[in-house]
């Protein structure tokens, strides 16, 4: 009896010794509670705890990658759209994230949902779509806010995917076929006008020197000559101002 005691007293000596060495990486800490109350974080490396006495939670401090489910958000213009996203963050004070909330995991992906239907609400379905980058700046600095308290460090958010209904597709795209249309008909009015201003520019040139208009009406009989084959009939006062301009420019 007294060798199957001490037997006994050995495993339990052992198993305790066992189950007071613990060994932390480099990316984990350990939140120590004594007698229910907390002590101290520790690690990395080789970590003692006293059985019965301290007990201690891992904490991970790597980057967590967490997506957000589809989200219904109705938009500030009444448009209703699913909206994904992914938050990056990480643990930066083990105390907190364990003492604070009872699961930093749960809590965070149940802020993260809530409040990207709360941000996006705010802006027009144009702006989810337009400024996804000023958008997801405004999600993480919401939700690092709260977070903080949990000692929960978010890094970034990226909104992954925007999904329309089918009748909203049809109406934006017939809203971007109308606008390149808008966008035709002001490139040819500008055009029109442009062409307008140099005919008013060239009329002025040449109605204050007749000898460049003689020019020019013959330049129109020649291109009009090349294109078919027509007799063309010369004014008298046309051939005689032509004249007169040759011979001033000659005594010139």
């Amino acid at each position: 009896m007294q060798g199957l005691g001490g037997t006994i007293v050995l495993i339990l000596i052992i198993a305790a010794l066992f189950y007071s060495f613990r060994v932390l990486r480099e990316y984990e800490r350990g939140v120590v509670f004594q007698l229910g109350r907390f002590w101290k974080v520790k690690g990395p490396g080789l970590v003692i705890i006293v059985p019965a006495i301290q007990q201690m939670v891992k904490v991970d401090l790597r980057t967590v990658t967490m997506d957000v489910p589809p989200q219904d958000v109705i938009s500030r213009d009444n448009v209703s759209v699913k909206v994904s996203a992914v938050i990056y963050f990480r643990v930066v004070d083990p105390e907190r994230a364990i003492i604070q909330v009872e699961n930093f995991l749960v809590a965070t992906s149940q802020l993260a949902q809530t409040t990207l239907r709360s941000v996006l609400g705010k802006h027009e379905l144009d702006q989810m779509l337009a400024e996804r980058e000023k958008l997801n700046i405004d999600i993480q600095q919401v939700l690092d806010q709260q977070t903080d308290a949990w000692g929960i460090k978010v890094a970034n958010v990226e909104i992954k995917h925007v999904d329309l209904n089918e009748n909203m597709v049809r109406a934006i795209a017939r809203q971007a076929e109308a606008e390149r249309e808008r966008r035709s008909k002001v490139i040819l009015a500008e055009g029109e006008l442009q062409a307008s201003q140099k005919l008013l520019e060239a009329a002025q040139t040449l109605s204050g020197q007749p000898e460049a208009m003689q020019l020019r009406y013959l330049q129109t009989l020649n291109v009009i000559a090349s294109e078919r084959s027509n007799t063309i009939v010369f004014p008298v006062e046309l051939l005689t101002s032509l004249t007169q301009a040759i011979a001033k420019g000659k005594q010139g």
